[in-house]
């Protein structure tokens, strides 16, 4: 395969330990306020819809001179979780999650599906909450080319994580990592965002998950994998899931700086899907592309009868030069574009057409994603 800015990375999840949470943040030069109401008496923090606090609370800004940590940790913590998963063999692991949904008797979490693999079929989740109780949890759904999962716990009326937009951040901006890394709960470490549509593989070859990821430099390591990525304002925008390394023959297996988060705006699509059905779906184009072809561009080997590809008027040796902007020249990139999308979404692809190029408009469809 020819080089290319596509990363082959190790997921956040390791096995054996008990883990904790940390934290990322940097200050943009312009952070928006967000408004909220500090409990007098147990600091806890809330967000206040329209700048009223009732009585006992009082007002404070977020986000006003940059992220304050503090706050955003009292604001966030309590969304947080830590998940240890027991395998049906006896091995053990720990990642995070964050709480999603709750209502009255059942709480949703969002996870890695690396997470809770290992108890996909056999074998026992717990969820440690924040304020130290334990419950035990039960898969809802997931997604392994996603790299998602949503569990459940028998309690509700949890505390949400506050959501953010994650297509709203832009190169450089504050971001706070929240999980559980090597056993050491309430850990924080502070980052920016480093890079943004970063195509990212994580996973075996018969269970790859590919990322349109959020490259940050601050601190994920073995356990952050299924915690929040938030924004400045305490807002979800990321699922932190994966590092890159040097690997043990560098003597470093650890963070490096190079951290990498599912955009949470496709986490949330995802979700949604499997607390509501128990499946989820991605995006299909129907093409596939000839790994012999040297480039540049990617040539279309096969295109699937009565799929996007087909009905838009693609035919086979087509070369494809960009998706929806991004220049592809390796199938990971590719794949990648089109998966950052929903079903139902149009995309953008270029095609060589003679001397010049020409643009096709596709509307995505749609099929199953593997569990």
């Amino acid at each position: 395969m020819r080089n290319s800015t596509t990363f082959k990375v190790i997921t956040s999840f390791v096995l054996g330990v008990t883990a904790a949470s940390g934290f990322a943040i940097a200050n943009p030069s312009s952070v928006p306020v967000v408004k909220a109401c500090v409990d007098n008496r147990t600091k806890a923090l809330f967000i206040s819809n329209n700048g009223n606090c009732p009585k006992g609370r009082s007002a404070v800004d977020i986000g006003a001179t940059g992220a304050n940590v503090k706050s955003i940790a009292q604001l966030v913590s309590p969304s947080v979780v830590s998940i240890k998963v027991t395998s049906a063999m006896g091995g053990s692991g720990t990642g995070s999650g964050s709480v999603y949904k709750s209502n009255a008797t059942t709480s949703f979490i969002i996870t890695n599906n690396h997470v809770i693999d290992d108890a996909a079929s056999a074998g026992r989740i717990e969820v440690e909450l924040n304020n130290g109780d334990v419950l035990p949890a039960t898969i809802v759904g997931r997604n392994s080319e996603y790299d998602l999962a949503v569990i459940s716990v028998k309690k509700g009326n949890l505390p949400e994580i506050p959501l953010g937009n994650s297509s709203s951040l832009f190169i450089g901006d504050a971001v706070i990592a929240f999980g559980s890394p090597l056993g050491l709960s309430g850990t924080v470490t502070s980052g920016i965002v480093s890079a943004l549509n970063r195509p990212v593989t994580t996973g075996s070859s018969n269970a790859e998950s590919f990322m349109d990821a959020i490259q940050t430099d601050a601190a994920i390591n073995p356990g952050n994998s299924g915690g929040p990525l938030v924004d400045s304002q305490g807002r979800a925008v990321g699922v932190n899931s994966a590092i890159a390394t040097l690997g043990s023959a560098f003597g470093a297996s650890g963070s490096i700086g190079l951290g990498f988060s599912i955009p949470f705006n496709q986490a949330k699509r995802i979700a949604d899907e499997l607390i509501a059905t128990g499946k989820s779906t991605k995006p299909f184009l129907g093409v596939s592309f000839d790994p012999t072809f040297t480039g540049p561009g990617l040539r279309i080997n096969n295109i699937t009868p009565d799929s996007a590809a087909d009905k838009a008027g693609l035919t086979v040796g087509t070369i494809v030069r960009s998706i929806n902007g991004f220049k592809v020249n390796d199938a990971v990139t590719a794949i990648v574009r089109i998966r950052s999308k929903a079903p139902g979404d149009q995309i953008a692809v270029v095609v060589d057409a003679g001397s010049s190029t020409k643009t096709y408009n596709i509307t995505l469809g749609s099929a199953p994603s593997l569990p």
